[in-house]
């Protein structure tokens, strides 16, 4: 068994052996570009979305060392016509690029490492066939293409791991206020660019490593002798192509990204049905598994999708929680949030308020060296699963819960965004003022949030004061589940908030009044018994009656507990 070729069908078979879901339709899809135009296949998805799954099950069905009918007959694909015809019948080389990139990190030789550490694996294989001691991979594979006649299924996992981590670093100019100076292979002459640019993920080595490794792609897909030696290539990788500056070396691949899925949407995360089965098996209740994890609709005619690795975890331990804090997209997020763009902070904060974006992200060609604009930072958020994108309606919305505790947390922190940091810290006290009981403290907070966020045209209404309420109580996502107009069976409850993990936190009713009184709200809040649909939660309830008076234009609240 080889390391990057004859590797086996073990990858796959650790799936197969926990709770896997089918997803082996994407072999039929990869079956039908076989030797064709259309034969290289480049799927993009968020971290945990199962890529790497996808990946070992191309691997395991194409390799020719393997025996795995009897591992893919419980599957979908053993009914398609193409099972048998092209199952385990290619020489398949996988290459996971982030174990070269972790070993190698700061190496601008990595991309000579990769080539001669697959090269060696090949001469074990094929000792029969001459090759030079100075030929590349594709000189190689194209020697052992011309003495064999056999064809390369190549799979590559996290293909844009160089990109990633070397690709061109850009550093602070002294030119000019708010330029940057991109030190790359197309401004070493010195020229700075009017745009405002994220540092890449820490590890970046500048522009070597990336430019060799665009130079490698460009030889292995590009050339005229890629369908000579591949049946088929596939990649996945967290950004498409053109986010890169790699477009001019790979734009004969097939894209699917997050913006794009089309036929491939419902074969990455899982679907609603997926999710439901999960649920019932495992007890779990479906529409707390939807609030939390769902909300990666792709539009009227594509699926709905989970965060499959959060459903997953979820299911198995019974808790749901933010899952997603646990990778390192975490520290992503807080680096391109932190960028300084006119309008980031405003669609930012009608985002967490659940109001959608107009995002049209498939005309953006930028890359992340080069992020300019608001619109391009969305487009970024959309691709790495921060953000859900509608391809019909082109619109953008925070996906869940668990990416709002994302967002929540990354802005408590920020230091660019001040007014949404601000934002933030002044939800948290307003939670803590409400739960401790103090109706002036919360009145008062109430009263600068709706001096802060919004003018007297919006600020109208009580459906005006339930989006301040809304924006106000944002960071009490990571304790509570917030329901608006929950049906009581005798009306519907303005805003109420569910402890998520049990314990000792009561629940809250909030009833919003617009020019009566906060008892009027608490009179209501008991005259249609709202805490009685929260019996099967906790006993233990606050009930809050918060007004307004368009008059005096003054807010107050009244505090009561309630145990049912």
């Amino acid at each position: 068994m080889g390391k990057y070729i004859n590797r086996g069908n073990d990858g796959f078979k650790r799936y197969a052996n926990g709770e896997y879901i089918d997803k082996t339709e994407l072999i039929g899809y990869i079956n039908s570009t076989i030797s064709k135009p259309m034969m290289l296949t480049c799927v993009t998805r968020p971290r945990r979305f199962g890529k790497t799954a996808a990946a070992q099950m191309l691997y395991a069905y194409y390799d020719k060392s393997s025996d795995s009918r009897e591992l893919f007959a419980p599957y979908k694909i053993a009914a398609d016509p193409s099972f048998g015809q092209h199952l385990n019948k290619y020489p398949a080389i996988y290459l996971d690029v982030t174990d070269f990139t972790t070993r190698y990190e700061g190496r601008d030789d990595i991309v000579d490492i990769i080539q001669a550490a697959i090269i060696k694996d090949m001469k074990k294989v094929y000792p029969e066939v001459e090759v030079d001691d100075d030929a590349d991979l594709m000189d190689t594979l194209l020697e052992i293409n011309m003495a064999t006649d056999e064809k390369f299924v190549m799979v590559i996992d996290e293909w844009d791991a160089i990109c990633r981590e070397n690709s061109p670093t850009p550093t602070p100019s002294r030119k000019g206020e708010g330029s940057i100076y991109i030190q790359d292979a197309k401004t070493r002459s010195g020229q700075t660019s009017n745009v405002t640019t994220p540092l890449p993920p820490a590890g970046g080595v500048g522009g070597g490593a990336f430019d060799k490794y665009v130079n490698f792609l460009r030889r292995m897909f590009k050339g005229g002798n890629t369908a000579k030696v591949f049946a088929c290539v596939y990649m996945t990788g967290i950004l498409p192509i053109k986010r890169y500056g790699t477009q001019s070396a790979l734009n004969d691949f097939q894209e699917f990204s997050m913006a794009n899925p089309r036929q491939l949407a419902g074969l990455f995360g899982f679907t609603e049905v997926e999710v439901k089965h999960l649920c019932e098996k495992y007890g779990m209740d479906y529409e707390d598994m939807k609030g939390w994890y769902d909300g990666y609709n792709f539009g009227a005619g594509l699926q709905s999708v989970f965060n499959p690795n959060s459903v997953i975890i979820a299911c198995t331990s019974h808790v749901y929680d933010n899952y997603w804090g646990r990778t390192s997209a975490f520290e992503t997020l807080q680096r391109y949030i932190d960028l300084d763009m006119n309008g980031v902070q405003e669609r930012l904060e009608k985002l967490l308020r659940g109001e959608r974006q107009e995002v049209k992200a498939l005309r953006f060609g930028f890359d992340v060296s080069s992020i300019g604009s608001d619109d391009e930072l969305l487009t970024l958020f959309i691709h790495l699963g921060y953000l859900s994108y509608n391809v019909e309606e082109e619109t953008a919305t925070v996906p869940n819960k668990e990416i709002r505790i994302e967002f929540v947390e990354a802005l408590r922190g920020s230091k660019t965004h001040k007014k949404l940091s601000a934002m933030v810290k002044l939800s948290d006290r307003l939670m803590r003022a409400t739960l401790d009981g103090d109706e002036r403290l919360v009145a008062e907070i109430v009263g600068q949030i709706h001096d802060g966020d919004a003018g007297p045209d919006f600020y109208s209404n009580e459906q005006a004061l339930r989006s301040v309420l809304k924006l106000g109580y944002i960071s009490a996502i990571d304790k509570y589940i917030s329901i608006q107009e929950l049906p009581t069976g005798k009306g519907y409850a303005d805003l109420v908030f569910i402890p998520r993990t049990g314990g000792y936190l009561p629940a809250v009713v909030v009833e919003l009044k617009w020019n009566k009184t906060e008892h009027a709200a608490i009179d209501q809040i008991k005259e249609r018994n709202y805490p009685d649909v929260l019996k099967r939660f906790t006993d233990n309830i606050l009930l809050v009656g918060i007004s307004y008076n368009e008059k005096t234009k003054e807010h107050t609240c009244r505090i009561e507990k309630n145990f049912v």
